[in-house]
């Protein structure tokens, strides 16, 4: 089976590797802008390629607003000069030194925390009292993920500490609906409007009491549609910029492009329809059952064994492939994939024409 993946000259790539397409990657940028209605209702998640390149890609298409878990990420961004970064993962710790140490290497850049609890609200005023500084937040609300967040009625009582605070700037609110995600479109259209009831209440009561605009950023990938389509919110899908083979398959209204293959060679014939491949837990995501990857080839592979090294498949025809051979594959989860490789091989029109560094794929840069 030929497509346009298989006219990258891949015998000089060492396996497994990463290989981006860059044209994708702009065709699911400029997707997501149009799916918005615009870059103004867009806040775009970094977490999945966590890659300079793609976010100055994604500023050149006019999106100035995003989102990050991690210091790295929003240093990541800061050197791509975005005007608006949300570090959407609870702050503690020396984080807050980081944080405060990107706001001085970045002034150019509004950097933004979560909140939810007056513990937090507490540390964090004293800590930027120490500074001279002020920083703005987000309430985190917690929309049924139960990771993070707390429920709207005791979100309210966060209000008043923050305004309180002469250090802390409510700036809005952050849901994330990862909880969400079933293949229907039309029942998750359903749970979802139904479950930011009583968020868009809340906000609709704060506007009012605080007399300005309180935006939320809310959703991932798998509700994008749902909030571009339906709720008047900052989208902040992340997964969409590169695609994977999972969300591709549940989430079908949404048409954006696989933008990443792994590529991984034949390392032995254990029998006629046995093969051991070079893509180990170490190389691809592996948190959810097998299988972890969709391969792109005409035959069909069940992958039987995974660890660290290995992965081992079996073919349902006789000797379909041979020691050294290259396949490639689709991984189910890309987000976590991203993160497994140092540097990542780009392609444009069939050929590799430059190699990215995962930028903020180790936990600091600099900072």
């Amino acid at each position: 089976m030929m497509n346009e993946w298989h006219k990258i000259a891949l015998s000089n790539i060492d396996s497994p590797a990463l290989i981006i397409d860059k044209d994708k990657v702009r065709y699911n940028i400029q997707l997501a802008v149009m799916y918005a209605g615009g870059t103004k209702r867009l806040r775009p998640h970094v977490k999945t390629h966590k890659m300079l390149e793609i976010a100055k890609m994604q500023i050149a298409e006019g999106i100035h607003k995003f989102k990050c878990a991690t210091i790295a990420e929003a240093e990541m961004l800061g050197m791509a000069e975005a005007k608006d970064v949300l570090i959407a993962y609870p702050v503690q710790g020396p984080k807050v030194n980081r944080v405060f140490a990107l706001m001085k290497k970045f002034p150019k850049t509004q950097f933004s925390i979560l909140i939810d609890n007056i513990d937090t609200i507490k540390f964090i005023d004293e800590k930027f009292k120490s500074f001279g500084k002020s920083i703005d937040v987000y309430i985190d609300v917690n929309v049924g993920h139960d990771r993070t967040g707390v429920a709207v009625d005791q979100a309210k009582s966060l209000v008043g500490s923050i305004n309180q605070s002469a250090r802390l700037k409510l700036m809005g609110l952050h849901c994330y609906d990862g909880h969400i995600h079933t293949p229907s479109f039309q029942e998750r259209t359903k749970i979802c409007r139904k479950v930011f009831e009583e968020v868009f209440l809340f906000r609709n009561q704060l506007q009012k009491e605080l007399k300005k605009d309180i935006p939320i950023v809310a959703g991932g990938s798998p509700t994008f549609s749902v909030h571009a389509k339906h709720h008047d919110v900052e989208c902040s899908p992340g997964t969409f910029v590169l695609w994977d083979e999972g969300y591709a398959s549940q989430f079908q209204e949404q048409a954006f492009k696989k933008a990443a293959v792994i590529a991984t060679r034949v390392i032995s014939k254990i029998n006629t329809y046995t093969y051991c491949l070079d893509l180990g837990h170490k190389s691809v995501a592996s948190e959810f059952p097998l299988p972890r990857v969709a391969f792109i080839d005409p035959h069909e592979f069940t992958q039987i064994g995974h660890s660290e090294e290995h992965l081992v498949i079996k073919s349902s025809v006789a000797d379909a492939l041979y020691v050294g051979q290259i396949l490639l594959a689709y991984p189910y989860h890309i987000c976590p994939t991203v993160a497994l490789y140092d540097q990542v091989y780009v392609a444009s029109s069939g050929n590799i024409i430059d190699q990215w560094d995962v930028t903020a794929r180790n936990r600091k840069i600099t900072i």
